[in-house]
């Protein structure tokens, strides 16, 4: 199993992805039968937020979906992608400087780290994670861990101008493929970049997380037995046989079986 360690997340790297859901324990519940994970609501000093391992390794996060502030509307149910910082407060000054919105604040998380959310231009939300004595996910590419991040986005320059100015992030377009780009921190690509088409109508631009599976055709199979819904029924494409799917609260996800590289 890929184990990473600290030296894997340079800043600009998606390096954690959590949940935010109604229901918390019935996350909990349905994540566990579809990829093996385990986890538990957490101390209430922490919101509950549970901290879910594969094989006892953190691969992801899931809390009660609360509004930002008292009176607030609550958050729709959704994943979302943190972006390694070394800075948090520097990245925040950057996001706010190349044009974002900042939607939580750089805060403490205990002692692990430091945190903030924000929006980019065109409205997609995603997190960024400063370490201290957690780093992110310690298991990737495996059946039921993170194995991608990729934004959908409604305007290709005006992201790729934002990545760039905030986080150090190029976007390069993928050879052979239409309107695809992958984004690029150094000389490695860690995520892409695409355009709404393959969205449903009226879908916000956002960042969407893909999950490594065995067999993307059984993964969807049990995903509607438990209650979810399939966006796009699994289909071969460059980099393997994916899905676009939908937990039965309706936090979006992508599943790929990856062709080896």
């Amino acid at each position: 199993m890929p184990e990473v360690n600290a030296s894997h997340y340079p800043p600009g790297t998606p390096c954690w992805v959590d949940l935010m859901a109604p229901d918390q324990q019935a996350a909990l519940d349905f994540y566990r039968d579809l990829f093996g994970w385990q986890g538990e609501i957490g101390p209430a000093e922490f919101g509950g937020y549970a901290m879910c391992t594969l094989n006892g390794k953190p691969v992801a996060g899931i809390m009660k979906a609360q509004p930002m502030a008292e009176g607030g509307p609550v958050p729709p149910t959704a994943w979302t992608t943190y972006l390694a910082s070394a800075d948090a407060d520097g990245t925040q000054f950057r996001i706010a400087s190349a044009g974002g919105d900042v939607v939580v604040p750089v805060a403490d998380v205990g002692t692990i780290g430091r945190m903030l959310v924000a929006a980019d231009p065109t409205g997609a939300v995603f997190g960024i994670w400063q370490p201290v004595d957690f780093y992110g996910a310690q298991v990737v590419n495996e059946h039921g861990a993170l194995t991608w991040n990729e934004l959908h986005t409604s305007d290709i320059p005006a992201s790729s101008t934002f990545y760039q100015r905030a986080l150090d992030i190029r976007s390069e377009p993928f050879e052979g493929v239409e309107n695809y780009h992958s984004l690029n921190v150094g000389d490695r690509s860690i995520g892409g970049l695409t355009t709404l088409e393959s969205s449903p109508p009226g879908t916000p631009p956002h960042w969407l997380t893909y999950f490594a599976v065995d067999d993307t055709d059984s993964v969807v199979d049990a995903l509607v037995k438990a209650g979810g819904n399939v966006l796009a029924p699994p289909f071969d494409m460059v980099a393997g046989r994916m899905a676009v799917v939908q937990d039965p609260q309706g936090a979006v996800f992508a599943v790929i079986k990856a062709v080896p590289m």
